[in-house]
């Protein structure tokens, strides 16, 4: 029995984003992962065929899909063993903000653009001495008139390379309450001041162009700031929700697809004159880890419905991102250890996929944040 209750449209659109896949990325991922970087054209694609944005009101350019359509494009994508071409980051991550608090000129102006592929966003939140402490951001945005000045520098800044629009954490350096001093702001990248910094090089996800920013004298409109003055700390909580569920998501689902290939790999592969499959070190592993999977998938699974009605499921959303990250890459190693000397080799799916899962249990909040708000939320 399904937790989820998936409609025939949602099966179809599965199907049809399964074959966009199969036709148009993954023949293409060996050459981007060498070059460190997903060429724009495979985003115009995505926008093109209305992969992007789904969750938009069709006015601005989307389908004013539910949330089991996001849901659907992290899955396939994981299973694709994929993490380059970073859409779930543009579509249910950055552009929620910009839906929720923008003004309406500024959502006809950016959103249509976002949904077509023609416009690629970021956040960027991350700085060099603040990663998870978003009190603790050093950018500020000083008022100047019909201006704010933005000085300082964002690090591991996902999309950093090809974005075109990027949702910047500032500081208001004369403000002394470090929650209310954040705000949020919208910078287009052609705009004066705003630098776009080397292509970080990493251990996994790496044609994810990660990317450090700067910010010298950049003079961005008044109107640019999202909402309120204050509100900045308070919105980016208030997102965290859908972005760590998004992370749990896609652990899960890597981890069903590399449980799937070393048992498909355990049965074929011999040892000794037998299958691998028939020892019993193997048989105890897999169980182990096959036990483990499903009771992650029937988590998030439970989880996603739960956010779709719009809950408040922030303690249960960290709990998953937490243990299923942390699961996920249990099983990743122990995947790789079955296949041996050809796990480590790069012509086995099994090698992305553990150096690529590895990230999941720092990025969205480092699990140790995910238990801080945890303990909090049960000890208060």
């Amino acid at each position: 029995m399904e937790i989820i209750p998936y409609q025939e449209e949602h099966r179809i659109f599965r199907a049809s984003f399964r074959k966009f896949l199969e036709k148009e990325i993954i023949p293409h991922v060996d050459e981007w992962e060498e070059d460190g970087i997903v060429p724009r054209w495979a985003w115009k694609k995505l926008g093109d065929n209305s992969f992007l944005c789904t969750a938009l009101p069709t006015e601005y350019g989307g389908q004013s899909a539910d949330f089991l359509y996001s849901a659907i494009l992290i899955e396939e994508m994981a299973k694709a063993n994929f993490y380059g071409l970073s859409a779930r980051l543009h579509s249910d991550v950055v552009v929620p903000y910009i839906q929720q608090f923008a003004n309406e000129e500024q959502k006809k102006k950016y959103l249509p653009r976002c949904a077509a592929g023609d416009m690629l966003c970021a956040i960027a939140m991350s700085e060099p001495a603040a990663g998870s402490d978003v009190a603790g951001i050093k950018t500020t945005a000083l008022a100047d008139g019909d201006y704010f000045i933005l000085n300082g520098q964002k690090t591991f800044i996902s999309n950093g390379i090809n974005c075109d629009l990027v949702i910047v954490a500032a500081r208001d350096p004369r403000e002394d309450n470090s929650h209310a001093a954040v705000d949020l702001f919208l910078v287009e990248a052609d705009i004066p001041g705003f630098i776009k910094g080397k292509k970080l090089k990493k251990i996994g996800w790496r044609s994810q162009d990660t990317a450090e920013l700067f910010f010298e004298n950049c003079r961005i409109p008044r109107e640019n700031r999202l909402g309120e003055k204050g509100t900045g700390f308070k919105k980016l909580m208030t997102n965290l929700q859908q972005e760590r569920l998004i992370c749990a998501i896609g652990a899960v689902t890597a981890a069903e697809f590399m449980l799937a290939e070393t048992i498909r790999y355990c049965k074929e592969r011999e040892a000794f004159g037998k299958k691998l499959s028939q020892f019993q070190n193997t048989q105890f592993a897999i169980a182990e880890m096959a036990a483990e999977v499903k009771i992650g998938r029937t988590f998030v699974d439970k989880l996603i419905v739960e956010h779709w009605q719009k809950c408040d499921i922030v303690t249960d959303v960290s709990m998953a991102k937490f243990w299923i990250t942390e699961m996920a890459w249990r099983v990743a190693d122990r995947c790789l250890q079955l296949f041996g000397g050809y796990g480590y080799c790069e012509e086995y799916p099994i090698a992305r996929a553990w150096r690529d899962i590895r990230i999941t249990r720092i990025l969205a909040g480092t699990n140790e944040i995910m238990k801080i708000i945890i303990a909090k939320s049960i000890l208060q």
